[in-house]
């Protein structure tokens, strides 16, 4: 959201792709709620196709914390308690911003598409970042540690490392969001 804002402010045209959350939509912000990763990948894979018709230069922001996993079988009656253990089987959800790249590198998206991803760590957020902007194909990635008090989710703070492909790394000190927003847009365009 905070990105979403600092994107209006700078006179771009922003869709903003968002989970079950109660933040209210930034002003000037074009919203799509989507309710789960499959969703999201759709509404993203729409949003990008018509960027590519509309044409100009177009980022992707990935910020969303998508569940690596979702329940095989979803029931559409309240699951019982019984004696009996419950097994509960997953499958993989999609990686959205991997597919994303896959897409652009295929030329279904636009090929100056400027990919930016997010990493919430829990330990080694500078290595993890660098692997995964590396193998997605990223032109960079903006990774933190949540475990440390005031980033990650349900803060208006965060401290991050921005990692570009080539092994840059730059350190930002704990700010605030909206503020590390203008910064990955300074990074971006």
């Amino acid at each position: 959201f905070a990105v979403a804002r600092a994107g209006v402010r700078r006179g771009m045209k922003v869709v903003l792709i968002a989970g079950p959350v109660a933040l209210k939509t930034p002003a000037g912000v074009e919203r799509v709620d989507v309710v789960s990763a499959r969703q999201m990948l759709s509404a993203v894979e729409r949003a990008l196709s018509k960027a590519k018709e509309e044409g100009g230069e177009c980022i992707f922001v990935s910020t969303a914390a998508v569940a690596d996993f979702r329940p095989r079988t979803a029931s559409k009656k309240k699951i019982k308690k019984s004696s009996a253990e419950t097994l509960l089987r997953l499958v993989r959800n999609p990686d959205i911003l991997k597919t994303v790249c896959a897409k652009r590198s295929r030329g279904i998206f636009a090929k100056d598409l400027k990919l930016v991803g997010f990493a919430a760590e829990t330990g080694l957020p500078v290595e993890e970042g660098l692997r995964k902007c590396r193998e997605k194909g990223l032109e960079f990635i903006v990774a933190n540690d949540v475990t440390k008090p005031g980033c990650g989710f349900a803060t208006t703070t965060n401290e991050a490392y921005i990692i570009k492909n080539d092994g840059f790394i730059f350190k930002t000190p704990l700010m605030t969001k909206d503020r590390l927003a203008k910064i990955i847009l300074d990074f971006a365009t």
